[in-house]
């Protein structure tokens, strides 16, 4: 009887114990299924790309081999044969263009002599340097190659629609927004009609863009025709067909930018609206006072995250312009799908992880 009830005490205790464990770890066992999925389908992708980047792909035998190779697949994009294609074809810099370089070297000292004058960690010094030799690679490579008659790469045309298309974007959404945001008749239908392009997908967009830019059958051709435009394409110039990319990716993305800080215009404090209104400041003063300061934070959570986005546009500059005319509207992630489709996956994985570090450095 006392061995009996000796089990019966020691199976309760054990139960006892079980139930506390799931008690103390069931946030845990709740979340572990998320992080599996994660591991599975983002981390381990990941990993392998990262060794993908460092091999030389190539098919045999109703195979594949993988021959490690280390770093030339990086080399061979910012110095080797593949440079002209990412960074684009530099050429000698002239005087106007050293008198820019050394102003933009001035700028970058004075900030970065402000920052460590003012009490700086180490961490965050190494993360301004690692900023600004990126900003230096790049206003270089600007330099030598849109002024100067050299051809710009990939990188560059990346940045042009990053820094553009976003400030723009940025711009039209806010002054939208704002003008949605006053007591006028039908602002209802116009929050309804200026949201429609977010609906649309990109291919969607590019092909829209792609019919209505045709100057010989679009809907825009009799205009052009009496303008003597019949014969001037907008397809065959560089800036015009970047231009062209830039007017549909902003047309899609401006609606994303208007509803986030419309709704963040209705939400700022009326109180303070109210006492500025009866105090006697004007509209630029109270946006700038009261408007803008309650919604810097949001704004800025906007537009980090359409800078995230903007830097993998492929799908407008792919269907409009196939990334052409040569390599003028080619962003990266079109450059890497580019060369993922003609089975160089090492190069195509090195492509991506230089968007990665690119993006990361400008986002953070």
């Amino acid at each position: 009887m006392a061995v009996a009830d000796a089990a019966a005490t020691a199976d309760f205790a054990s139960r006892e114990t079980r139930d506390e464990w799931l008690d103390r770890n069931s946030g845990r066992i709740m979340v572990m299924p998320a992080v599996v999925i994660l591991l599975a389908f983002a981390i381990f992708p990941l990993i392998v790309s990262i060794y993908l980047s460092l091999c030389r792909f190539a098919l045999a035998g109703g195979s594949f081999t993988l021959t490690f190779i280390g770093l030339f697949n990086y080399k061979r994009l910012l110095f080797g044969s593949q440079q002209y294609h990412l960074i684009g074809t530099m050429k000698p810099l002239e005087t106007p263009q050293w008198i820019a370089l050394a102003a933009y070297a001035v700028i970058i000292l004075y900030w970065l002599a402000r920052y460590v004058a003012s009490g700086f960690s180490v961490l965050g010094l190494v993360g301004r340097l690692i900023s600004a030799s990126l900003a230096t690679g790049i206003v270089i490579a600007a330099l030598a190659t849109i002024p100067a008659g050299g051809y710009e790469g990939t990188l560059l045309t990346t940045c042009f629609y990053v820094l553009v298309g976003v400030s723009a974007q940025f711009l039209i959404g806010l002054s939208l927004a704002l003008l949605c945001a006053q007591p006028i008749r039908g602002r209802n239908f116009f929050r309804v009609v200026f949201f429609i392009p977010l609906m649309v997908t990109p291919v969607g967009v590019a092909y829209m863009f792609r019919m209505m830019a045709d100057m010989q059958k679009g809907p825009f051709a009799p205009l052009s025709a009496a303008f003597g435009l019949t014969g001037w394409s907008w397809a065959t110039q560089a800036w015009s067909a970047r231009l062209m990319v830039l007017i549909g990716d902003t047309w899609q993305w401006t609606p994303f930018m208007f509803i986030v800080l419309l709704a963040a215009i209705e939400n700022q404090p009326r109180d303070q609206l109210e006492a500025a209104r009866l105090d006697g400041a004007n509209g630029w003063q109270v946006f700038r006072d009261i408007t803008w300061p309650s919604i810097a934070p949001i704004a800025s959570t906007v537009v980090l995250i359409r800078l995230i986005e903007a830097f993998k546009i492929i799908d407008i500059p792919n269907v409009l312009t196939a990334g052409g005319p040569g390599l003028a509207t080619e962003s990266m992630t079109l450059h890497a799908f580019i060369a993922w489709r003609t089975q160089d996956l090492g190069g195509s994985a090195a492509i991506g992880y230089l968007l990665l570090f690119v993006s990361t450095v400008t986002c953070v």
